[in-house]
């Protein structure tokens, strides 16, 4: 006697729900086997665990759990197969044929004003009805399943208009549930491929699903050695999730091979991180630093390398709401248990459990190079080589790591011509009664150690880090100090080492005569370079230079200046503070020249050419290069 069939309508909701999802939300139609898969692998992971209380739900051919596809290209469907726990008749009807939640009307609303697909799309996943994506490929969708436990299962077909029917399922129908679709003809236009193409099953399988813990088959024809069609039933996805296994069960073998596979970097990881927490929030992380830079690390278009799974799905690449940017570098998986499938990535960023996912993952980086600093240095000097530029962007990003990222700075110093220091070294080396860090900015080291503001330092003995990123120009005027120990360029402010170049202790009576012999000179000075410079004043850092060019303690670097007129914007223009060594022969016997006439005409000149290889000899711009030119020449023709 055949069965009764019922026909019902959707909820009113549902039906908006619908029609939202086949017409606009979705911008990825492949997604929809992801979906099934992923509702597939949930009924497996119940039956799993309801056969921990009662064995007897997987007798009967339910042992071997796992999940089918199955394509028939003469009726043109797809059937996603399960043996996991199915479902009753009631269980069809409210989580198919209703959306037995609150807050329905204010789900709907909120899809209805949100303006982009993504938004809409992540307001459907929080709901958590990804199966009527099936609707966007197929005409019409069956779904035929028995629950574990029970005798006899239920059939749920639909249309996706606005009713399905719902009757007692034909046959002897196994444990589990099956959902066949009834496709669509591709149309490339609309976005929909050709589903019954192994091929592409192959590469959604691939693509979103290769993680999943149950095997995913599908029957493949093929042709033997006589040229008779065999059928295969062939494995789609690896199910090697090594995230989620215990660290003490991966060889380093399969971390490098998982690496290079997410990562197409033919070099083993520098460091893996593998860590799992669990609590409120649970998820599993496996990141790798890599041990080479890719070619686009600094480029606009680099983008974060850790990618994000929900339960072993694959949702998105690049995923920045996990990762700052500073540590774009890293590659990586992070599998969370409890977000939805459709979570956007404007909804991750304003979520606080992710927030605090990334917080814990970024700690375990930092800690992980701070380890490897410690333990070997070597390795350590070839990651910060490739990243530091990269690490110190964190600096200027994220102030509540900067004393991690402080520890893992690594520069180049006057200490050694080979090796760089950290600066907690260089502190551990500073002189007796010496409380500050000594910097030098620059574009090569061999403009920064020819710079004559080293001159002092250098006599002295005074160690100087020489910086030479052009991040380094912004951060050490955000980084006030580092432990406890201020950093101050010498390039910048007054400088009073407190001796002269020879070793000995200049004291206060010989400083005010030294003032008192340029008293007339400085300010004179000052007025006829007014156009080019603030003040000229003495300077005690210089030893065999005649003259440097120094700013206030907050002015903008020339070089800084450079890098803000080249990205377009509008830097008004900083006067800054030339300096004069004043036991300099030139210097000398300037202050004399001018003592006996102040009004000589050459005076003026040998001013300016001060100044231009004050200017010259920083590296910097001379502002009319053909006057200093000729000055030059007819000052040393009038020599010879």
């Amino acid at each position: 006697m055949p069965s009764s069939v019922e026909t019902l309508e959707f909820q009113a909701e549902t039906r908006q729900l619908l029609r939202l999802v086949i017409h606009s939300i979705y911008s990825n139609k492949d997604i929809f086997l992801r979906e099934l898969i992923s509702n597939a692998s949930d009924a497996l992971d119940k039956l799993r665990l309801a056969s921990l209380t009662d064995a007897s739900l997987t007798e009967n051919g339910t042992a071997d759990l796992h999940i089918s596809l199955e394509v028939d290209k003469n009726a043109r469907t797809l059937t996603v197969r399960d043996n996991g726990i199915g479902m009753t008749r009631d269980d069809l009807v409210e989580l198919i044929g209703t959306i037995a939640k609150s807050g329905t009307a204010a789900l709907l609303e909120k899809i209805k004003e949100s303006k982009d697909a993504a938004t809409a799309e992540s307001l459907i996943g929080q709901f958590g009805v990804g199966f009527y994506s099936a609707f966007m490929v197929a005409d019409k969708v069956t779904v035929r399943t028995r629950r574990a436990g029970t005798d006899s299962g239920t059939q749920w077909e639909s249309d996706g208009e606005g009713s399905y029917t719902i009757q007692a399922a034909a046959g002897d129908l196994p444990v589990g549930t099956s959902v066949t679709l009834h496709l669509k003809p591709a149309d490339s236009e609309d976005g929909l491929a050709d589903y019954l193409s192994e091929s592409k099953i192959r590469q959604i399988v691939k693509r979103y699903s290769d993680f999943i813990r149950w095997p995913i088959r599908m029957a493949t024809d093929r042709s033997d050695a006589d040229g008779e069609a065999t059928s295969d039933l062939d494995t789609l996805n690896s199910m090697k999730a090594l995230w989620a296994r215990p660290r003490s069960e991966v060889t380093e073998d399969e971390y490098n091979e998982f690496y290079q596979q997410i990562s197409h970097d033919w070099l083993p990881p520098a460091e893996t991180i593998h860590m799992r927490a669990e609590g409120t929030f649970e998820y599993e992380a496996l990141l790798f630093i890599p041990e080479q830079a890719p070619f686009d690390l600094y480029s606009r278009e680099s983008k974060s390398g850790v990618q994000l799974y929900v339960k072993r799905v694959f949702i998105m690449d690049d995923c920045e709401a996990l990762m700052p940017n500073y540590l774009r570098f890293v590659k990586g998986v992070v599998d969370a248990h409890d977000l939805s499938l459709n979570v956007s990535r404007e909804l991750l960023q304003h979520d606080r459990q992710i927030q605090g996912v990334r917080r814990r993952l970024v700690k375990k980086v930092l800690g992980a190079l701070k380890d490897m600093q410690a333990k070997d240095t070597e390795r350590y000097t070839k990651v910060w080589a490739q990243f530091g530029r990269a690490l110190k962007e964190g600096l200027l990003e994220d102030p509540d790591n900067t004393e991690a990222l402080l520890e893992l700075v690594s520069a180049a110093s006057t200490h050694d011509p080979e090796k760089t220091t950290t600066l907690r070294e260089y502190v551990e080396r500073m002189k007796d009664g010496q409380d500050t860090i000594y910097y030098l900015t620059g574009e090569t080291r061999a403009m920064v150690e020819n710079s004559p503001h080293m001159e002092a330092f250098a006599a002295k003995g005074y160690e100087v880090l020489i910086l030479t990123d052009p991040v380094d120009e912004v951060w050490v005027d955000q980084v006030p100090a580092f432990d406890g120990h201020r950093l101050q360029s010498i390039a910048k402010g007054q400088v009073d080492l407190d001796e002269s170049a020879d070793g000995e202790t200049e004291t206060d009576t010989d400083k005010a005569q030294r003032e008192q012999d340029f008293a007339a000179l400085l300010p004179w000075l000052t007025t006829t370079l007014s156009d080019h410079v603030k003040q000229v004043r003495l300077s005690s850092r210089l030893t065999t230079s005649a003259a440097c060019i120094v700013g206030d303690a907050h002015d903008v670097t020339p070089t800084l200046e450079k890098m803000y007129r080249a990205m377009g914007r509008q830097m008004p223009t900083v006067k800054r503070i030339l300096e004069l060594n004043p036991t300099h022969p030139l210097i000398t016997a300037l202050r004399t020249a001018h003592h006996a006439d102040a009004e000589a005409p050459a005076l003026t000149e040998i001013a300016e050419l001060i100044y231009g290889s004050a200017l010259l000899a920083e590296g910097g711009d001379l502002p009319d290069p053909a006057r200093f030119t000729r000055l030059l020449t007819d000052h040393l023709t009038r020599t010879l």
